[in-house]
């Protein structure tokens, strides 16, 4: 497996961000009739947090990203991206599965929603996600610590 790194992210890490989020989730939202040049980079603006959010670091250069909100009854993990040429080398399991041991060891329960259709939802349902509603476009689902 590729060797990677979490690093807070920080106001320098948004355009980046959204740059990747656009790249990476053009596929999805072009299939479902809801991909805005504008509106993928703008929903990310709106929601970044830089204290909630890492960044993923791959031989030391930028890949990726995850954040993890937190809310009353849970957390939501969000901003989940990793470039193209990172994805299906083992560094997306290998980063969820370190935010779950972290959720679990705080006994914290994960929510997250992915785009209908998405192969993410695949990685999401090994780890241990369950779908908690869905619909035309999103399917919400969460993880019970273990």
């Amino acid at each position: 497996m590729t060797p990677w790194t979490l690093r807070p992210a920080t106001t320098d890490d948004l355009e980046h961000l959204t740059d990747l989020r656009a790249v990476v989730m053009r596929p999805d939202l072009e299939r479902l009739g809801r991909y805005d040049e504008h509106r993928v980079r703008q929903r990310l603006r709106d929601g970044f947090s830089a204290a909630n959010t890492r960044i993923i670091e791959v031989d030391g250069e930028f890949a990726g990203s995850i954040a993890v909100r937190p809310e009353a009854d849970r957390h939501w993990l969000e901003h989940f991206y990793l470039a193209r040429q990172h994805q299906g080398r083992g560094v997306g399991s290998a980063v969820l599965r370190s935010v779950l041991e972290q959720a679990d060891a705080a006994g914290t329960t994960l929510s997250l929603n992915v785009l209908q259709g998405s192969p993410a939802r695949k990685l999401y349902e090994r780890h241990g996600f369950v779908v908690e509603s869905e619909d035309p476009v999103d399917v919400f689902m969460v993880r019970n610590f273990l």
